[in-house]
């Protein structure tokens, strides 16, 4: 080798050798699939976490956010995270079930009077234990974020009482507790993707649907529905997952920055939504959304039989354990 070209090779490899770490690794592009819309505290707060891990990182690793069901809806998503074709997605309690049915314990009916109270249950053993069963089906829990607690909508009267709900048709998302609870109430429950519920609502193929005023709010469900009933009727979580196979392929200080940034963005995600909730009511009125409130005794008389329904159940023991230590707070 000519003495110049030695040179060259030498002063190449030491400048590679002077380059940081993070710099002389691979870039790493991981994709976020997430149901809500833009403006709601669930994308928001995953364009946080995008950013975080991309500042944690010095820019190696990206992560792209596709908000409104543009991967597929939640169970689609849930199914691509569990074969690797998804790396992430903030999802749904009901379609996580799907896979890890102790999330259904969290969606007993009437069980949460807040999120605060469900989130001193998921940030400490019962979460812990949640997530270890979501590892085993190829879930990695980065954080448990709030979906709010559920309030029903629809175009044909004003919800006060129980006898109210009788033969309305409602639509829920595919999770077996709120179509229990539907039922239990007297409504015919009837799945329909959230992409296409605006369109349902509009054309009357269902009366109504319930979901958290965030959600009502974001997608503009007030439009085609003026009636609004503060049932309060469940608390559904948002998990924050990762796909286990892409887990798998991260090294200990990616796995630190995913985990730091989801932390922070988990954080941000709740405060968000309390706040939402706070100013959205006021917001719905001001839009010609009629609001009521409902007998929350008589709708949690009538509900009764789902929880025993799933504590007869598989996930029974655990179902127990969630509603005694949301009954002591």
């Amino acid at each position: 080798m000519k003495r110049s070209t030695f040179t060259r090779a030498l002063l190449a490899i030491a400048a590679a050798a002077a380059l940081p770490l993070a710099a002389q690794a691979q870039a790493v592009k991981l994709t976020l699939g997430h149901g809500a819309a833009p403006g709601n505290p669930r994308h928001e707060a995953s364009l946080k976490f995008a950013e975080l891990v991309k500042a944690r990182t010095s820019g190696r690793i990206e992560v792209q956010v596709a908000p409104s069901a543009q991967l597929g809806d939640d169970a689609a998503m849930v199914t691509a995270l569990r074969t690797g074709a998804l790396d992430l997605s903030a999802n749904s309690q009901g379609a996580v079930a799907g896979a890890v049915p102790e999330y259904a314990a969290y969606g007993m009916p009437f069980l949460f009077s807040s999120p605060a109270q469900a989130f001193r249950l998921l940030d400490g053993p019962l979460g812990k234990e949640l997530a270890d069963k979501s590892a085993e089906k190829g879930l990695v829990v980065l954080g448990y974020w709030d979906n709010g607690i559920r309030q029903m909508t629809n175009s044909k009267r004003a919800i006060t009482s129980v006898e109210d709900m009788k033969g309305l048709k409602m639509r829920t998302p595919p999770d077996a507790t709120l179509v229990d609870i539907m039922q239990a109430l007297g409504a015919e429950a009837q799945q329909i993707k959230f992409a296409e519920l605006y369109v349902a609502l509009q054309q009357g193929v269902v009366d109504g649907q319930e979901n958290p005023l965030m959600n009502i709010h974001a997608s503009k469900l007030y439009e085609v529905q003026k009636h609004l009933a503060l049932t309060n009727h469940q608390f559904q979580m948002t998990p924050l997952l990762v796909s286990k196979r892409t887990w798998d392929r991260l090294n200990a200080a990616d796995r630190k920055a995913l985990t730091d940034a989801a932390a922070e963005a988990t954080a941000l995600q709740r405060k968000l939504s309390q706040e939402a909730d706070d100013k959205l009511i006021a917001e719905l009125k001001a839009k010609g959304v009629q609001v009521t409130t409902v007998d929350k005794g008589a709708f949690a008389k009538a509900t009764a039989k789902v929880d025993e329904k799933w504590l007869s159940g598989p996930i029974g023991p655990y179902v127990k354990k969630v509603i005694a230590s949301a009954r002591s707070n």
